[in-house]
């Protein structure tokens, strides 16, 4: 630090003629200070902030990503929502911050021992007033202005005051708006082009004594505490007093460690005098002292380079540029003014690097720090976000391949059981069609006594007769139903209920269990009953009875009895070759049998034939008779014949005309219920296939609303698993993002933060 041989070598040059000439120092604003410890700062601000900007865009896009993620996918919870709130806040707060961070160095020292020379000689130009007495009556802030004019700003205004002069900045500081107040601060606003520690973002404060002002708390809380570096300015030609240690001790209790310099200023006054070293040495141990065994900042080698021995004053002579026409008004430099302008370059030296490193870590350190932790937060919740949508697009894929080989599996059941509910359907339509067949062809066989049960009163009457025949149709209707449904509906439902269930088992098996649940109101919803209407009054309505008196014995009715009604028509109007001959008789040969229906019909067709054309024909045919079989026969036969005749119609009463009426409408109904059997039994069969076929196709239609919606869960269950991909990815490149920011930080501590 008393080396001063570089120095000397570089300077070569004396004041002479009142003209001194400046000595070459890196300090020089017009020279290029890229490597200047100051650019650490300065470095580490640009870089932090940049980093900080990519934080706001990373957390205003994962803030938006995240509110954009639907809520009914479930995979951000209202927690991840308000946390991304709070950390887009803080990113924002501490870039503002970030904004207003500087470097600060505060000047403290008792009334006139040239602080504010200091400031300007570090200025390199006379910014703030000074001089013999007490100058600065209030906190004086000079910080670098993007302008090229200088300006101030009193504490809380906006108002910019124009100053071009250190005359009329000393006039406006000692106005009574102003200085009213030693706590007040006054912000100066200096051109940054005009001073390198400006354009590097150091605050210069300047202090009132603290000699004068009793509430040193007051100061330290309101403009001490963001300071990075103090500097004691103290009298050379006195030691440090308690006033001045009392403030520094205040400072250290508030503070952790604080940096401070101590500047003995107006070292000047010791030039020529033959104890200046013994003086110096004895200031170097008291300052020394205090440093390390008062306050316990630093160690007693680094306290050594936080001691100066300086002239401010000197300093700024020598910085002032001056006009070639201007006069030198500040007298000769004492003599060894060299080696303290050295030892002012080796303070600033100094100065700048503990600041740069100090201001990196205490204005930086913590942001960077939180900024680790916001970004460590950010990247858990993304990681989160990412995890949680993987682990529900895993189940959605799985659940899709569920539900689609469920679907399959329903598709090709449905094919299997419909063929099986076919068959089943056309097996029993079938047998109740073969049930009611037999059942109605073994009833017509009895028709006859279901007939005879009818006791109503008959009388040959043409109205009673339509009344009794209205009522014999009624009542046939109604038996030939009840017997019907008595024979066939018990077994017939009994199979349809037997089929239901075998077709709603099998088919709910392919519905859920909420639909499964609800099925058995499908089998047999409404009562199923087997209609056997066969509308006989319509059917019947061509019957036509004929209860005249007829003699068995007659010639139509022996003809009705062997050529039948058909036949005795036939022959009664000559058309014999008409008359159909039946079948021969069982156990007959074939031509007997032909041989006696030949004779028969050749006998009787003869016979009609001679009765129909003349009466000369029965003369005739009783002479043969006489003359073959003689008289007496003939007339017991006439007897015979005679005596059956008036016994039948004695006998043919009401009684007798009911039997035969009933005989005919037997006979009649038989015929036309025959032709009903077909038509019967498949009007059955249709209900029987109608109501298994509602079944079926009600299931079918369950079934396929839950096809249909197994599909729509499909197509849902795909979207949402591309809904999911896409949060995946971009929560994915979020991630990463947050990965690289916080590396960023990590390398910014290691950098600049991180101590050697």
């Amino acid at each position: 630090m008393n080396t001063m041989s570089g120095y000397l070598q570089r300077s070569g040059s004396s004041r002479s003629n009142s003209v001194v000439s400046k000595p070459f120092s890196s300090m020089d604003p017009d020279i290029n200070h890229s490597s200047t410890p100051l650019r650490l700062f300065v470095d580490a601000k640009k870089k932090v902030n940049n980093i900080y900007n990519e934080m706001a865009t990373h957390v205003d896009e994962s803030t938006s990503f995240i509110k954009g993620v639907p809520e009914d996918l479930g995979v951000v919870s209202a927690d991840v929502n308000t946390k991304i709130e709070t950390f887009a806040a803080q990113v924002e707060g501490i870039r503002e911050v970030l904004a207003r961070d500087h470097m600060k160095v505060a000047f403290f020292g008792r009334t006139s021992n040239g602080k504010s020379t200091v400031v300007n000689a570090m200025l390199r130009d006379k910014v703030l007033p000074s001089g013999i007495g007490h100058t600065t009556d209030c906190f004086l802030s000079v910080e670098g202005s993007e302008t090229d004019e200088a300006y101030l700003q009193i504490q809380d205004s906006s108002e910019r005051m124009s100053i071009k002069s250190v005359g009329q900045l000393a006039h406006a500081l000692h106005s009574e708006r102003i200085a009213n107040h030693q706590n007040t601060i006054v912000h100066i606003f200096w051109p940054k082009s005009r001073c390198h520690l400006l354009q590097n973002d150091v605050i210069l404060l300047d202090s009132p004594g603290i000699d004068v002002e009793p509430n040193l708390d007051e100061w330290i809380d309101k403009h001490c505490m963001d300071a990075d570096v103090f500097v004691l300015v103290s009298n050379a030609e006195s030691t440090l007093m308690r006033t001045e240690k009392s403030f520094f001790h205040k400072v250290s209790e508030r503070l952790s460690k604080p940096n401070i310099f101590i500047l003995n200023n107006r070292w000047d006054a010791s030039a020529g005098e033959e104890y200046s070293e013994a003086v110096k040495q004895q200031h170097m141990e008291r300052d020394v002292k205090f440093l390390v065994e008062e306050l316990k900042v630093i160690t007693e080698q680094e306290a050594e380079d936080r001691v100066f021995f300086v002239s401010a004053k000197e300093a700024l002579i020598t910085r002032t540029p001056k006009a070639p026409s201007t006069p030198d008004s500040s007298g000769p430099l004492a003599e060894g003014y060299q080696a303290r302008l050295f030892a002012f370059e080796n303070f600033e030296r100094q100065f700048e690097e503990c600041i740069s490193h100090t201001a990196v870590k205490t204005k930086f350190e913590q942001h960077a720090k939180k900024g680790m932790q916001i970004v460590s937060c950010v990247q858990g919740m993304l990681d989160e976000v990412h995890n949680t949508a993987s682990t529900k697009r895993s189940s959605c894929i799985e659940k899709r391949k569920d539900q689609h080989d469920r679907l399959e599996y329903i598709t090709q059941q449905l094919k299997v059981l419909s063929t099986e509910c076919k068959d089943k359907i056309k097996e029993t339509a079938e047998l109740g069609e073969t049930k009611v067949s037999a059942a109605m062809t073994d009833e017509i066989r009895k028709l006859s006594t279901l007939v005879d049960q009818f006791d109503k009163s008959f009388h040959s009457d043409p109205l009673v007769i339509k009344i009794y025949k209205e009522e014999l149709q009624k009542h046939l209707e109604s038996g030939l139903g009840r017997n019907l449904d008595q024979r066939c509906s018990g077994e017939v439902m009994k199979a349809v209920d037997v089929v239901q269930t075998e077709m709603t088992d099998n088919m709910s098996a392919l519905l859920p269990d909420e639909v499964r649940s609800n099925i058995g109101g499908m089998q047999l919803r409404r009562r199923f009953d087997l209609s056997y209407r066969l509308d006989c009054q319509h059917l019947f309505s061509d019957f036509r009875e004929n209860v005249d008196f007829q003699f068995s014995l007659g010639l139509t009715s022996l003809m009705n009895r062997f050529l039948g009604p058909k036949g005795t028509t036939a022959a009664m109007l000559g058309f014999a070759n008409v008359i159909p001959r039946p079948m021969p008789p069982a156990g007959l040969p074939p031509a007997a049998a032909t041989n006696q229906d030949e004779l028969a019909v050749a006998v009787m067709t003869g016979l009609a034939s001679l009765t129909s054309k003349t009466s000369v024909g029965l003369t005739l045919v009783i002479g043969i008779v006489w003359k073959a079989v003689g008289w007496r026969l003939l007339a017991v036969s006439g007897s015979l014949y005679g005596l059956v005749y008036v016994y039948e119609r004695l006998t043919w009463t009401n009684r007798a005309k009911e039997r035969a009426f009933k005989k005919q409408f037997v006979s009649y109904a038989s015929e036309k219920l025959q032709l009903l059997v077909n038509f019967t039994s498949s009007n059955l069969s249709h209900q029987i296939q109608q109501e298994l076929s509602g079944t079926y196709a009600r299931l079918c239609m369950e079934i396929e609303t839950t096809k249909d919606n197994l599909h729509k869960e499909i197509v849902a269950l795909e979207d949402e698993s591309q809904k999911l991909d896409s949060i995946m990815a971009k929560s994915k490149v979020l991630r990463n993002k947050a990965g690289w920011l916080d590396n960023e930080l990590a390398r910014f501590m290691e950098k600049y933060i991180k101590e050697e």
